[in-house]
């Protein structure tokens, strides 16, 4: 019987633990620290993802198997080689690899000096923000401006005018909008077209593409109003056709995972390239470190495979060349349903209200929940999404929708356009 351990408490979580309860491996599963859906699937742990001490004492006294990383703080903060040290296999980076998303500046360095397709840019430090300002002058409209570390998902501040681009620099860089993640800032040229993700999982040396997606990020319909950390998602993309597969594997993919081996990282885990098609060909706005949430939602049900048996192979270095990954023809979608007011302040701990029973290929899956007194409450910006397979896209929205009319709470808000330039 083995014995796992899954770190993180959103939908992305519990979406890996209800995948990995599905696993022909006989095991028991913890969750540190899980939220009000995830005791379904394994053990809730009283300690987060980022205390490790704790982290490390449990691994060592229930002698744990494998440690399966859900966000990007702390595999960015160096847990890998922590657990590495004693031991324990982890399915996720170590800090060297996890760079790549702790450090914007550092990851469009990568990209420069391997020749990977990205949009041009600088990077300035928070002291030298008149020279920021220079270079702004110099680049055409839309401005993209991103905090250089870790934001939550909401460090990229997207400007129509040098007013605004003014304001986000004063705001990242010396307000401290974003804590110590402005420390540097990333100031790079808009590009036009359409965003969306590729997953792979890799030991190091060999890698498994995953399920693509699109993921909405506006919390308003239309594509309109702040960043959220993602208000939906479908997969398969109807844009990403074979040529342009291609191109993302032999131009980005490949060589990524060479860049990272010339640097002598051992990378063990999930590579999420955020992309844009730009006229048929694929930039990468974005490295992270880890599978996307909500994305985690559709592309994992449409995995026909054993998650756990995968998640041993990419820690333990058992991913064999060119293996192909078994994805079902099935499409998802998932909705999101957030706290009014989110991604700014909201208010928690309202009483939810679940349908007992849904469709079939329906999964309602926990966000921002937590279960106190045999109730279930809100706990989070974003609470719960539910996911979908249908024949079609329609077809899987129009299940999702259904499912999410049936559920309640004060305060609910979820976009009702998630699909809407496929329809």
């Amino acid at each position: 019987m083995k014995k796992i351990l899954l770190l993180g408490s959103g939908g992305r979580e519990y979406t890996m633990a209800w995948k990995l309860s599905k696993s022909s491996i006989p095991h028991h599963l913890f969750i540190a620290p899980g939220n009000g859906g995830t005791e379904a699937y394994g053990k809730n742990l009283p300690f987060g993802y980022n205390d490790f001490k704790k982290i490390t004492q449990f691994v060592i006294s229930e002698k744990i198997d494998l440690v399966i990383v859900g966000p990007e703080e702390p595999l960015v903060n160096g847990l890998a080689d922590e657990l590495s040290q004693i031991g324990v296999p982890v399915c996720g980076p170590n800090k060297a690899g996890a760079k790549l998303e702790g450090s914007k500046a550092y990851a469009k360095q990568f990209m420069s000096e391997l020749g990977i397709p990205t949009a041009a840019y600088r990077s300035f430090s928070a002291d030298l923000i008149e020279e920021a300002q220079e270079f702004l002058k110099q680049i055409d409209p839309p401005y993209v401006i991103k905090a250089d570390g870790l934001a939550a998902g909401k460090g990229v501040l997207i400007c129509q005018t040098l007013d605004e681009a003014y304001s986000a620099l004063e705001d990242v860089m010396r307000v401290k909008k974003f804590g110590s993640a402005g420390n540097q800032v990333v100031i790079e040229q808009f590009l036009k077209g359409i965003e969306f993700s590729v997953f792979v999982a890799t030991d190091g040396n060999h890698y498994v593409l995953l399920p693509e997606a699109k993921d909405y990020k506006r919390v308003g319909e239309g594509d309109t109003g702040l960043n959220t950390g993602g208000m939906g998602a479908v997969s398969p993309v109807p844009f990403f056709d074979e040529q342009l597969k291609q191109k993302v594997i032999e131009r980005i993919i490949e060589p990524t995972l060479t860049g990272l081996k010339q640097r002598m990282v051992t990378y063990r885990g999930f590579i999420f390239f955020g992309l844009m098609n730009v006229g048929g060909n694929p930039y990468v706005i974005e490295y992270n470190c880890r599978l996307g949430d909500p994305e985690t939602e559709v592309i994992l049900p449409r995995l026909e495979e054993d998650f756990l048996q995968l998640c041993f192979d990419v820690a333990l270095g058992n991913i064999v060349e060119n293996r192909q990954a078994k994805v079902s023809q099935k499409h998802a979608a998932t909705v999101m349903m957030v706290s009014e007011g989110y991604p700014e302040a909201y208010v928690k701990g309202f009483p939810i209200s679940m349908p007992e029973v849904v469709e079939e290929n329906t999964l309602l899956i926990h966000a921002g929940t937590l279960r106190k007194d045999n109730q279930l409450l809100t706990n989070g910006g974003r609470v719960l999404s539910v996911t979908a397979l249908g024949d079609s896209l329609k077809d899987a929205l129009n299940k999702s929708y259904n499912a999410a009319g049936k559920i309640h709470f004060q305060q609910m808000y979820f976009r009702r356009d998630i699909g809407y330039e496929f329809m």
